[in-house]
């Protein structure tokens, strides 16, 4: 395993290397080695281009080595050339990244590209999960009008498990109690309620808004 992440890090030296090596068989002349090392040359230079260090990437992030994450994101040089499956999740882990760095506009901006480039290869909860960090940022914004229409996209899209169905319906219940519309504000509290969270941050929430929701007349 070492050694393949070895690879991947450094296939585009590698490939350089075996291109300047083949070039040399070309002078030989040895047709059979120049042919081999010059496909070598391509696939690696290629891959790299291609499919980038996502796996690299993904590898650092699960280990927790987010320094480590950074440094293979930014071998991404030519981030239009990634095939596009991998183009979206190139920009869904910078997105995650700028979220950590407390980085809004950052953050929103990447979620933007990555769902410019979505495809039918990755599942449609990352889509909703993507319109659901939208909703959210454009709250913490005041944006209410585009935090709404990116949470009921998100729950529309599909989100990967009761806890992000939760946190949508919870801060739809937020803005629309914020607004004066007391009806849709306890109708998203309500549902929220039923999809009982396992998240401790999320339990606390409903608590302290059902105490709020309790005082609303009708």
């Amino acid at each position: 395993m070492k050694f393949y992440k070895l690879v991947l890090e450094y296939r585009l030296y590698l490939g350089f290397i075996l291109l300047v090596a083949a070039i040399g068989f070309a002078f030989v002349p040895d047709w059979v080695s120049f042919t081999v090392l010059l496909i070598g040359a391509f696939v690696a230079i290629g891959s790299h281009f291609f499919f980038g260090p996502l796996r690299l990437v993904q590898d650092a992030m699960q280990s927790g080595d987010i320094e480590a994450a950074k440094k293979y994101l930014a071998m991404v040089k030519y981030p239009n050339l990634l095939f596009k499956p991998v183009r979206q999740g190139y920009y869904m882990i910078q997105s995650n990244l700028s979220m950590m760095n407390k980085d809004y506009a950052g953050a929103e901006a990447h979620l933007k590209e990555s769902l410019k480039n979505k495809t039918d290869y990755i599942g449609k909860e990352y889509e909703g999960a993507s319109y659901l960090q939208l909703g959210m940022l454009a709250a913490q914004k005041g944006d209410t009008k585009d935090a709404k229409a990116n949470l009921r996209t998100a729950l529309q899209k599909g989100l990967p498990d009761n806890d992000s169905k939760a946190t949508a319906f919870l801060q739809l219940a937020s803005i629309e109690i914020s607004l004066k519309q007391f009806k849709p504000g306890k109708d998203y509290f309500r549902k929220a309620k039923a999809l009982n969270p396992k998240a401790k941050e999320l339990k606390q929430q409903i608590a302290e808004m059902e105490k709020y929701v309790a005082r609303i007349p009708g």
